[in-house]
């Protein structure tokens, strides 16, 4: 009596790389999987069964192994549910050779094979796994040459100033790869460009854009999404000035082409904007190597967040710090030990460490901290320099960091039966009634916003700005559970802004409850 073959699982891949031609009746897709259906249907006598699910990545290259269904796959092999991956072709599982390698020992290790329908292989022998890897590192190789041919194709096309895609700036629309002007955006790019000679600032021309309702350009994505039409940034205005596609030219790797486009300025105001442009840039970095902060640039957190510039002023005292940009940007959970530190405390301990070593006065230590310092780290328990030493005339970090003692300040005060009251104590007191004050407002704020009063009339009451009321709002709905830990030392009170930004869209059901 003959034994019945071993059931085999079979699961079908394809893979094409552009949605050309994806919503055709009958596609590349549906033709690699009749294909390989047909090559598992002869193999009926060895056990060999289709399994039911479809795993096809449409539209994705076989660069990465990033592919939604192919994950799918994967997960369905580790789970157990697969033995056998059949695919048309080799370079539609995968173009690169490392992930090939990653996904044969992927298979190996869950005891599947891989065949190719129109290349007989099979990865269970070394004499498989030899052809695979030849052939895939011809697919690679094409795949390398495809890219390096389209690379040299829009640099050819640039060069005859053809415009290649990418972001259309305001003033233009993109017809059949050609720039056409539009002219009322040309009229306010114009405009622009005149005023900041006029004004000879930034700051001063966003506020009269802004002011005047004048928005970004309007772009609409493959995805049928829009995005743009909001107000004017400084990033957005400062890289619209220096546009040379105005004055009629297509940048390309760091060079400039005549472009086949009409320009909208002429280059007499381009070069005089790009001259204020450099001036006002040469200005701000003098202004900053004149700023008291002696360290800008060069201290960070243990967990390598930049730690920047900020001060406060109380009772008509100006208090300096560094802080990490971890509270600046909210994100309190990713930054280092230390988040906020004294500017004169950290700077004292650098100018003593100079003084000892180069014998330098305050006069003299901003350009030594400029010439000798590469990087300074803020520990809990010390502060980390690394010099910066120079070889054949680059500048270098050295390897070996120099360790200053030093010891942050304690937040709170130290057990036992009788104290002194510390200055951080009251500065804890003080910034929690700072805080509970904020929330106040906020939940004044949002009963007359209820009640119909604009957000405009709460701002000017209150001498701030729309968008700051807008962002202390959330204020108003902090948990009575975490005003509970504030008020009663048992949480150390956060920033306004820091909390205002974390407040939950729903409180936990044990605060619900009370």
């Amino acid at each position: 009596m003959s034994q019945q073959p071993k059931q085999r699982r079979c699961a079908i891949y394809t893979r094409k790389s552009t949605e050309h031609n994806l919503d055709l009746e009958f596609n590349s897709l549906h033709a690699q999987r009749e294909s390989c259906e047909a090559y598992i249907k002869s193999q009926l006598h060895d056990g060999w069964q289709l399994v039911p699910q479809s795993y096809d990545d449409g539209g994705i290259s076989g660069g990465s192994l990033d592919r939604p269904d192919l994950q799918r796959l994967l997960a369905d092999i580790a789970a157990g549910k697969v033995d056998i991956v059949v695919v048309y072709k080799v370079d539609r599982l995968t173009r690169s050779l490392t992930d090939f390698a990653k996904l044969v020992e992927l298979f190996d290790r869950h005891g599947v094979s891989f065949v190719s329908v129109t290349q007989a292989f099979n990865t269970t022998n070394s004499m498989g796994r030899l052809t695979l890897n030849v052939l895939l590192s011809f697919a690679q190789f094409e795949r390398e040459v495809i890219a390096e041919r389209v690379r040299d194709k829009i640099a050819a096309s640039k060069r005859k100033g053809i415009w290649m895609g990418g972001q259309v700036p305001l003033g233009y629309i993109n017809i059949d790869k050609k720039l056409i002007v539009v002219p009322e955006e040309a009229l306010t790019v114009r405009w622009i460009f005149s005023r900041y000679l006029q004004l000879g600032a930034i700051m001063p021309l966003l506020k009269e854009l802004r002011d005047g309702g004048f928005k970004t350009k309007c772009r609409l994505l493959s995805s049928k999404r829009t995005i743009g039409g909001g107000d004017f940034g400084k990033g957005g205005l400062n890289h619209l000035l220096k546009n040379r596609c105005y004055i009629g030219e297509i940048h390309h790797h760091g060079q400039f082409h005549t472009g086949c486009h009409e320009a909208i300025i002429d280059r007499e105001l381009f070069q005089a904007v790009q001259g204020r442009l450099a001036a006002n840039n040469v200005e701000k970095r003098l202004q900053t190597r004149n700023t008291p902060y002696l360290l800008t640039g060069y201290i960070y957190d243990s967990a390598g967040n930049r730690m920047t510039p900020s001060h406060s002023v109380k009772k008509g005292v100006r208090y300096r710090y560094y802080i990490s940009q971890a509270i600046l940007q909210g994100h309190d959970n990713t930054g280092g030990a230390v988040l906020r530190v004294s500017a004169s405390d950290i700077e004292a301990q650098i100018e003593r460490f100079f003084r000892q070593r180069y014998s330098a006065n305050s006069e003299g230590l901003r350009p030594l901290v400029e010439a000798n310092i590469a990087r300074i780290t803020i520990r809990s328990d010390h502060i980390e320099v690394r010099l910066a030493c120079s070889a054949e005339g680059d500048n270098l970090m050295d390897e070996t960091p120099i360790r200053l003692p030093w010891s942050r300040k304690p937040f709170h005060a130290p057990k036992g039966i009788a104290f002194e009251p510390s200055s951080v104590l009251e500065d804890t007191n003080k910034s929690t009634d700072a805080l509970l004050r904020a929330i106040g407002k906020a939940r004044r704020w949002v009963a007359r916003l209820t009640a119909g009063e604009s957000l405009k009339a709460i701002a000017d009451e209150e001498g701030r700005g729309e968008r700051q009321i807008r962002l202390l709002i959330p204020l108003a709905f902090v948990s009575p559970g975490t005003l509970d830990e504030i008020v009663h030392g048992q949480r150390r009170p956060p920033g306004t802004t820091a909390l205002a930004k974390n407040v939950p869209l729903a409180w936990p059901s044990a605060v619900k409850g009370r």
